[in-house]
C-alpha cells in the first residue's frame, strides 16, 4: 500500500509543478524530491484504482505545496501501476515561493497531459493577477487558455529609474 500512496502523490507533486501559469511558473523544481503528505484521512480504494485523501489534505516536495479538502488520484494497476489523472477539489491552493494558483478544482490528464482548473481560478506572482472561470494548459503544446465568463487581471508596469 505504500507504494500505491506514495507514487500517486509523487506524480501530484510533478502536476503541481507544471500547472500554474502556462507550465513555466516553477522553472527548476526538483520532480525527484522526495513528497511529504498530510490528510486526516488517507484510503486505498484498490478495486477503483484510485487513492483519497480527504481533510486538509496538505503535500509538499522541496519549496512546492498543494492544499484542498479532498484529492483523488486515479490509477491503472496492469503490469505496472500508471497515474491516469489527479483530482484536487475545495479550496485548492498551490504555492511556491511569490508565486499561488487558487481554484475550486484542479484536474490532471495524465494521458492528454492537460491540467485544468476549474471555478474562481486565480493566478498570482507578486502584485500580477490572472482570474478566470477556468484555466487549462495542454503540456504537450505549451499553449495555455483561460476562460469561463469574463477573463481579468492585472500587471504591473516596471518603474524607470
Amino acid at each position: 500500500m505504500r507504494v500505491a500512496v506514495a507514487l500517486p502523490l509523487l506524480a501530484g507533486a510533478s502536476l503541481i509543478a507544471t500547472q500554474q501559469l502556462g507550465a513555466q511558473v516553477f522553472p527548476g523544481h526538483d520532480t525527484d524530491a522526495p513528497v511529504d503528505y498530510a490528510a486526516d484521512r488517507i484510503e486505498l480504494q484498490d478495486k477503483q484504482n484510485r487513492v483519497v485523501l480527504t481533510g486538509n489534505v496538505d503535500i509538499k516536495q522541496t519549496d512546492l505545496r498543494l492544499r484542498a479538502a479532498r484529492t483523488v488520484v486515479n490509477f491503472t494497476n496492469a503490469d505496472e501501476l500508471k497515474l491516469q489523472r489527479i483530482t484536487a477539489s475545495g479550496g485548492v491552493t498551490v504555492t511556491r515561493g511569490n508565486e499561488v494558483a487558487t481554484g475550486d478544482t484542479a484536474i490532471y490528464d495524465f494521458n492528454k497531459r492537460i491540467i485544468t482548473m476549474i471555478g474562481n481560478a486565480s493566478l498570482k506572482r507578486d502584485s500580477d493577477t490572472l482570474r478566470g472561470g477556468r484555466f487549462v494548459i495542454d503540456l504537450k503544446s505549451g499553449v495555455s487558455s483561460a476562460s469561463g465568463g469574463r477573463v481579468s487581471g492585472t500587471f504591473s508596469v516596471p518603474k524607470q529609474n
